[in-house]
């Protein structure tokens, strides 16, 4: 781990090894300077979500192995980019979000209420919530 920090503030918590997920595929949505697109939020894609992803131009479900990439289904947890997770948000189409999962640099693109709505995680203290 590159000591990356939740929405919460505290460790990242992996995202997803099965596929294994993340920019530097380490399984956690940490993200660096090579890291454009900012793969920093950590969603379990629906259909729909894949659905209006592959609509606006961005194919999840094509496996891409010179990326490593392997192609999604629903129910797979990922690091999306911040950008495309907002953009599906108001598209009606946002993935549910393991929060202790998102990395805290996701902040920066999605207000924390945005991600609150669909978060499929509850922390140990609910408290942390309201950061």
């Amino acid at each position: 781990m590159r000591g990356d920090r939740n929405v919460f503030g505290d460790p990242l918590e992996p995202c997803g090894t099965d596929p294994l997920t993340g920019f530097y595929r380490d399984g956690c949505c940490n993200t660096g300077p090579e890291d454009i697109g900012q793969h920093t939020v950590c969603a379990m894609v629906s259909r729909e979500f894949l659905a209006q992803q592959q609509q606006v131009g961005n194919d999840l479900t094509t496996p891409r192995p010179e990326f490593g990439f392997p192609g999604l289904t629903p129910g797979d947890r990922w690091c999306v980019c911040a950008d495309r997770w907002l953009e599906s948000y108001r598209m009606g189409a946002a993935a549910p979000v393991v929060l202790a999962a998102t990395n805290a640099r996701a902040l920066e693109v999605i207000p924390i209420e945005m991600l609150r709505e669909h978060a499929v995680d509850v922390p140990a203290d609910p408290g942390g919530l309201d950061a």
